[in-house]
């Protein structure tokens, strides 16, 4: 059975897919500074879950591009919408692989990396994403209204039927 707080996490993927829903891929590449396009945010969310859950916890990499092209601290940029709307769904489908097997024993437990434990617990870059994606989901919405976008989808959708509390099963 799926982990409630995977469960959160494919509910804040859906949130960010309704948050984008209509944007048009000229829309997606404008850029208001000091902020990021709306496909750079996209490509960024695509590369965040890479990291974490294809590249670290599963040593796979299935979009080789990402990080030069919208990884932290890199240079800014405008990807193409389309395509780094396909890498997010390649990524999270190979994200889900992984995802799917997690329990709370194995949320607890702390990656390696390079060699080194990371510093988080899978639970904490779990919570970490999830938060993420709130995150450009606002700023994405603050982008949409300087592109004149009316009638914004209102946040947080339909979580009492598509993601509701439900607490954790006891695995032994």
């Amino acid at each position: 059975m799926t982990h409630p707080l995977v469960e959160q996490l494919r509910f804040a993927r859906s949130e960010w897919g309704r948050a984008l829903d209509g944007v048009s891929e000229e829309e997606a590449q404008r850029r208001f500074l000091p902020m990021n396009c709306i496909s750079w945010m996209v490509g960024h969310m695509a590369w965040h879950e890479h990291f974490y859950w294809v590249h670290v916890a599963q040593g796979r990499n299935v979009a080789p591009h990402l990080e030069e092209l919208v990884g932290n601290s890199r240079p800014a940029s405008t990807p193409g919408l389309k395509e780094m709307w396909e890498t997010w769904r390649k990524v999270t489908q190979a994200a889900d692989d992984y995802l799917e097997s997690l329990t709370s024993a194995e949320l607890a437990r702390h990656l390696r990396y390079g060699g080194k434990e990371v510093s988080q617990s899978v639970g904490t870059m779990l919570q970490r994403v999830i938060y993420h994606y709130w995150y450009h989901i606002g700023e994405s919405q603050a982008v949409r209204q300087l592109l004149g976008h009316p009638d914004l989808p209102e946040f947080v959708g339909d979580i009492g039927s598509e993601a509701p509390y439900r607490p954790e099963e006891i695995r032994v």
